[in-house]
């Protein structure tokens, strides 16, 4: 970039801002709920500074230069909060693209007279702000992954619940599809609560499994293994008939272990195995 529009620009500062600010509150997308109007516009102050302070003829288009760094240091903050605030990544890129345009905006107004010098520092302008783009896009993915991670891992948590039904008798109801990762936590948490209960019965119920395959089996195999290891007994319920079906065809061996058609079954075996009777007293007086 020539050391005139270098100049142009720090001296336009103010102008690009308002002007920058202007086409963001302008955005028919513009999420309020999100963000207020003055943190938009400290956001935009801090990045507008950053930038014009470390634009020169030697390193506009190469990001890889040490000047850049605040600048893409500054956006990568910005595009991780928004990613975390629950942005898309339209609006993110909006960000960028609006600023981009109050640049070329002011470009224009002050070199109409020159339109050779407006078209080669437009075209530089155009591409150090693309390039800019992508690095607002990568830093939103990673930082959008996170959160899907962090939320994954947290759905799992929630959705492998062991429950005391009984003094000495937990259920774990698992809903959804079992896999390595959740089969691990689905142990961790099974054996933990035995260890603090000292229960001596483990209820799988697999009723909220949608199908079971040979990875699956092997999957419940290992937990009722290592629930066994830990000095309990395991009880898998919820067989449906076509579940059933499916591991008679597919030849996988539950002869060890003990399966129940329904959580009622299995509790019921779990009363009589610990010689306990459950039995009605009559009814219950209102007040």
């Amino acid at each position: 970039m020539s050391l005139k529009t270098h100049q142009l620009l720090k001296n336009k500062k103010k102008n690009i801002l308002e002007r920058w600010m202007k086409n963001q509150l302008a955005d028919d997308g513009l999420r309020e709920d999100l963000i207020s109007n003055d943190e938009l516009r400290s956001q935009s102050e801090e990045l507008i500074t950053a930038l014009v302070g470390n634009l020169s003829s030697e390193n506009f288009t190469n990001l890889d230069a040490d000047e850049w760094s605040p600048v893409i240091e500054i956006l990568g903050g910005i595009a991780i909060t928004r990613a975390r605030q629950g942005f898309s990544p339209r609006e993110t890129g909006n960000f960028v693209f609006s600023l981009k345009e109050a640049i070329l905006e002011v470009l224009q107004q002050e070199m109409t007279n020159d339109p050779t010098a407006l078209f080669q520092e437009s075209l530089k302008v155009n591409r150090i702000m693309d390039n800019l783009s992508v690095v607002t896009f990568e830093t939103f993915i990673k930082g959008r992954e996170e959160v899907i991670l962090r939320q994954t891992d947290e759905i799992t948590e929630i959705s492998t619940p062991v429950i005391r039904v009984w003094d000495g008798i937990l259920a774990l109801p698992i809903i959804g599809t079992l896999d390595s990762a959740r089969t691990q936590i689905v142990m961790e948490n099974l054996l933990q609560e035995i260890v603090e209960t000292g229960s001596s019965i483990a209820i799988l119920d697999i009723s909220g499994v949608p199908a079971v395959d040979s990875l699956v089996a092997q999957h419940l195999i290992k937990t009722v293994s290592a629930t066994r290891l830990m000095g309990a007994e395991c009880i898998i319920s919820g067989i449906r008939p076509e579940i059933a079906q499916t591991v008679v065809h597919l030849g996988i061996d539950l002869s060890n272990i003990i399966t129940k058609a329904t959580l009622a079954s299995a509790l019921a075996y779990s009363f009589k195995v610990m010689r306990l009777e459950v039995k009605k007293t009559g009814t219950v007086s209102k007040f």
